[in-house]
């Protein structure tokens, strides 16, 4: 199964219905709007005339933000089509971030320099099958005293079928899970249809992984809330902040980590 392909086809398909959507809310973006979150930010801190490198940065707000706030981004995401909007965004905000398009393990091929951050955010990391080697190109492109910041929906969150009436997927990683979406998340009854391929990763996996790579834990975090309103069921329990009607507070939605590299 050559899940790269599938995936790659799967998010050209899904930019398309995303740089239109209310959830990415371009318009306002471009008038001046931060798409990072509090979480992220506070873990992030000041990055003026920092070097970040932005792991699978779709079409590229976040690494935008990050180059509105002074530093100088590099985003990288598979998706050609996420890419290329990324770039003509870049161009008409008269910023200087830089984007590559391929695939993350392959990072190495297409890169040779190190960074003060390398940050990933926000369903990343279900889209890969090895941590180990994802971990490792952290590694690899961080400087040492380099920080690597991650915020990631919960793996809690993701042994729940789409309406959040039972569990079905394994918490722990025990393969790949091929489906088939009708929509995406920024809009349901958007008219397309998409493949993937995913893996569940569990806390210990994350965190063994970046450990065996000598990278030193300085903050962890859940959170009972997530920032986007990208689930079925959601509740506003403040500004952007939505829970699970379901559960309340009684799960974690989110979590974030800081790592630094000795």
């Amino acid at each position: 199964m050559d899940y790269k392909a599938i995936n790659k086809a799967s998010w050209n398909t899904r930019t398309a219905a995303h740089v239109t959507s209310e959830f990415y809310d371009l318009p306002g973006f471009l008038k001046g709007k931060n798409s990072l979150n509090s979480i992220e930010l506070e873990l992030l801190g000041e990055v003026k005339s920092k070097s970040i490198l932005h792991l699978q940065c779709h079409f590229g707000q976040d690494s935008l933000s990050l180059a509105r706030m002074g530093a100088k981004v590099t985003g990288v995401d598979l998706s050609d089509a996420a890419i290329d909007k990324a770039r003509e965004l870049n161009s008409s905000l008269g910023l200087d971030a830089e984007f590559i398009c391929c695939d993350l393990y392959e990072l190495p091929e297409h890169l040779n320099k190190q960074y003060d951050i390398v940050f990933t955010s926000y369903g990343t990391i279900g889209w890969l099958p090895n941590l180990d080697r994802w971990a490792s190109v952290v590694n690899r492109f961080l400087k040492p005293g380099g920080e690597f910041i991650m915020a990631e929906f919960h793996p809690v969150v993701w042994m729940y079928d789409d309406d959040f009436k039972g569990v079905i997927y394994n918490y722990f990683n025990d393969g790949p899970i091929k489906e088939t979406s009708s929509g995406s998340y920024t809009d349901t009854d958007h008219d397309f249809e998409a493949d993937y391929v995913t893996w569940n990763h569990p806390l210990s996996e994350v965190l063994t992984a970046l450990l065996d790579q000598k990278l030193s834990l300085a903050v962890f975090q859940e959170f009972d809330y997530s920032p986007y309103d990208c689930f079925a069921h959601t509740v506003e329990v403040a500004p952007e902040k939505f829970q699970l009607k379901p559960f309340d507070n009684k799960i974690p939605l989110v979590y974030a980590l800081k790592c630094t590299k000795q």
